[in-house]
């Protein structure tokens, strides 16, 4: 291979080091998210919590991958083994692919497309076929039964979602994530719309299936939902697919209404040098990982706190409840942006 040659694979090479950079720091994350929710878990319902395995239990999330990994794959005789297969590789990708747009400082993202907002709305849409095919290829009644709630659960909350979207754009009139960031250094959106933000965390709780809206693996009527079949590597794809939504849900609710990766300040003055730029970014990154532990320390706070729903339930809070909020929000904002707009005229 000559120079010229090795020329041209550079910034393949570099393009693939840096997915590659944000794919462990994904799964080193989930892996500690698991420990922090059962430590903490643990102390607000007085139990020890992991403690044995590594300094403080921090080494138990690699040996539960561990003694997942090395079990045997059972593939149950009735089943469809290519569905049965296929379906956590989709929940899994699916839920990685959203960390493409996410900005975690000034053009610090691996894709900042123009419309990132579409893109996560689309990739969260698709990762409903996961569960639906696990459930419909396990050719188990409870599997079946689990993955059809995640479809009902999935329409029913992504109606939601979209509507806080759309009427975030009406603030920001961008479908760029970094644009939207940009747009919220005079004020976080979580201030002028508190209401809206409390409706949207509650929505990711339970478009990720996590308690108290987990009924998609009720244990005491599914047995484990969708992925009772499952055991070893393909359990854990649909383990680390969840957690992972779970962490890009957190980082959604930091983008759109607590500023991103923004301090407080509104402006950060600093003289334009090499030291600076590193201290900077050092700044924005420390920003959004505060902000995004805790919005996850709020899903585990949650499960800890509330009992689980009735499925009828969850439907209804976002059919009878939800809705009709989000469309009396959805015609008064603009309402009082014309007004402001007037005023200022």
């Amino acid at each position: 291979m000559n120079f010229l040659t090795f020329k041209l694979w550079i910034p393949i090479i570099s393009e693939i080091i840096e997915v590659l950079f944000y794919l462990v720091c994904v799964l080193f994350t989930i892996a500690y998210l698991t420990v922090a929710e059962r430590k903490g878990m643990a102390y607000i319902q007085r139990r020890l919590g992991p403690n044995v395995v590594g300094w403080y239990g921090l080494l138990q999330a690699f040996a539960d991958a561990v003694k997942l990994l090395v079990k045997e794959i059972i593939i149950p005789k009735e089943s469809n083994g290519f569905i049965l297969l296929i379906s956590p590789v989709i929940t899994l990708i699916t839920a990685l692919l959203g960390w493409l747009i996410i900005p975690f400082g000034p053009a610090l993202t691996l894709g900042d497309l123009e419309y990132g907002i579409l893109f996560s709305l689309a990739i969260g849409s698709l990762g409903v076929f996961g569960s639906l095919l696990a459930g419909w290829g396990s050719n188990s009644k409870y599997s079946f039964l689990g993955s059809i709630r995640s479809t009902a659960a999935l329409i029913s909350y992504e109606l939601v979602l979209s509507t806080v979207y759309i009427i975030i754009l009406m603030f920001c009139s961008t479908l760029n994530l970094t644009s939207l960031i940009e747009s919220q250094r005079i004020v976080w959106y979580c201030i002028p719309l508190l209401p809206l933000t409390i409706l949207f965390f509650i929505s990711t709780v339970a478009e990720t299936n996590r308690p108290p809206f987990d009924l998609v693996e009720a244990e005491n009527e599914l047995v484990a939902g969708f992925f009772t079949e499952y055991s070893a590597g393909p359990f854990v794809f649909f383990f680390l697919a969840e957690y992972g939504n779970v962490i890009l849900m957190s980082s959604a609710s930091t983008i759109l209404f607590f500023g991103g990766y923004l301090f407080p300040s509104t402006n950060l003055s600093l003289e334009p040098s090499l030291f600076n730029s590193l201290f900077e970014g050092l700044l924005y990154g420390a920003s959004f990982a505060l902000k995004l532990c805790f919005f996850m320390y709020l899903f585990v706070w949650v499960r800890a706190s509330f009992p689980r729903f009735t499925f009828d339930y969850l439907i209804k809070l976002c059919w009878t409840i939800f809705l009709p909020i989000l469309f009396g929000l959805f015609l008064f904002v603009p309402s009082i942006l014309y007004l402001f707009n007037s005023l200022t005229l």
